[in-house]
């Protein structure tokens, strides 16, 4: 599987924005989230959602509606689809 790209674009001492592309057939690998963050998808699109323990779901984005998540959250992501996926992180430090 090809890796994904990821361009960091501000980074300071209370944020972290990194736009990433996910082209067909690629993945971020397995990570955990250190920090709060939020996704502002750039393109619409479903991703591929795989927790440690193997289970796979579906995630739905949607061009600008963004969404937050906790800390700890642990999985890879995968774009499965025939279309690029591009969303930015937005990372937010303690």
């Amino acid at each position: 599987m090809l890796s994904a790209q990821s361009d960091v674009q501000v980074d300071t001492s209370e944020v972290r924005v990194t736009e990433w592309r996910l082209p067909p057939g690629s993945a971020t690998g397995h990570h955990t989230h250190g920090m709060d963050y939020v996704i502002v998808p750039v393109t619409s699109g479903e991703m591929t959602i795989v927790a440690p323990n193997g289970e796979r779901s579906k995630a739905q984005l949607a061009t600008g509606k963004s969404y937050f998540r906790k800390a700890g959250v642990e999985h890879d992501v995968l774009n499965e689809s025939s279309s690029e996926i591009v969303f930015l992180e937005v990372e937010l430090k303690p």
